[in-house]
């Protein structure tokens, strides 16, 4: 009786891991292959050879490019190396990427910068909140930019204990911010033992130096995060349930379910067109490819443009996708005056004229 109490609690486990083993792959979209929509103007950004993972635009045209992430269970060509923060004049004709000093007394050896959101406030100035990763960490770091030196001037390091895996953040003021944290654990194991599981305990957090708080749950992992440009909705991409939420901002700073709009691919970091509204996100068609990465099955790149996403029928548009070959994990892509550039977790950035 002992023996068979035993052999069946041993296929009752082992029927559960294999159900959970099929849900880890339907979330990573394992077998699925990317066809290629082809840009004809692109070209690849000098100077950036290791990621790219989030990039804001400025009204004016100057675009901020993280890179160099370093985070836990991801590829990373450069390792022992500490991030850095680019920026682009997209009105110049051909735009480079300059790498922007950063003042004295900041730990540049951590520097792991991951999503990064920018603010102007009343008087013109013009903050960079960038999420880090220092030591296995998450902080935001808080800089002012300094556009006639072309340097940023760290202000400040913000730690919460409701801000334990931070992804990304959108800035709603010069020292507030919505954040998603994309898992519960930042420690490697406990974080993929999270997604292996399905547990859906990601959500997003509302900071101010008065109120911190908890402002929507129930992610399996809540990543990209932008506002509408009327600032009467929060977008947020949740990564392993393919899709992005619409959620209604109120005068509390409190969140509340609009919509959720299903997609196809793993949605990445979210960027809006200002004039239009529309949502432009880096997407990884097949996400096992990006985290069990291997230079024979190069993870692929995936661009979609989100148009009318409060009605009835948004339109979504493939615009750009690509096998790896020459762009390697999409994570952004961010448009200005008909130029477009696309940022990739850990790879090289493309810039293209629409």
């Amino acid at each position: 009786m002992g023996k068979l109490l035993a052999a069946v609690l041993v296929g009752i486990a082992a029927a559960l891991v294999g159900e959970r083993l099929l849900a880890f792959r339907r979330r990573l979209n394992a077998t699925r292959e990317v066809d290629p929509v082809e840009l004809p103007n692109c070209r690849l950004i000098k100077g950036i050879e290791r990621g790219s993972e989030d990039i804001d635009i400025l009204p004016d045209g100057l675009a901020f490019i993280s890179s160099g992430l370093r985070y836990p269970g991801l590829h990373s060509f450069a390792s022992d190396k500490p991030g850095e923060i680019f920026l682009m004049d997209l009105n110049e004709e051909n735009p480079r990427a300059i790498e922007l000093r950063i003042s004295r007394g900041f730990d540049l050896a951590s520097f792991s910068p991951h999503g990064i959101s920018t603010y102007i406030d009343e008087d013109d100035s013009v903050y960079l909140f960038v999420v880090n990763h220092p030591h296995q960490k998450s902080t935001v770091e808080v800089f002012k930019f300094s556009e006639d030196d072309r340097s940023l001037v760290h202000l400040k390091t913000i730690r919460h204990d409701l801000l334990p895996s931070v992804n990304d953040l959108v800035a709603v003021g010069p020292d507030s911010f919505y954040a998603t944290n994309d898992h519960y654990f930042f420690d490697f194991i406990l974080m993929y033992l999270e997604m292996f599981l399905g547990l859906t305990w990601s959500n997003v957090v509302y900071y101010s130096p008065k109120e911190v708080k908890e402002v929507a749950a129930g992610f399996y992992s809540a990543n990209g995060i932008n506002i509408s440009p009327d600032g009467k909705y929060i977008y947020v991409a949740d990564i392993f349930d393919h899709n992005v939420h619409v959620l209604e901002k109120h005068a509390n700073w409190n969140l509340t379910h609009v919509k959720t709009l299903q997609l196809d691919t793993l949605v990445d970091n979210l960027s809006i067109d200002p004039h239009t509204g529309d949502i432009w996100t880096g997407c990884h068609p097949n996400g096992m490819k990006l985290i069990y990465y291997s230079p024979e099955n190069l993870p692929a790149s995936e661009v979609l443009r989100i148009q009318n996403i409060l009605s009835e029928t948004p339109t979504v548009t493939r615009v750009y996708a690509e096998n790896g070959s020459v762009l390697q994990g999409s994570s952004v892509a961010a448009v200005y005056e008909g130029k477009l550039l696309i940022g990739t977790v850990f790879h090289r950035a493309l810039y293209c004229k629409l």
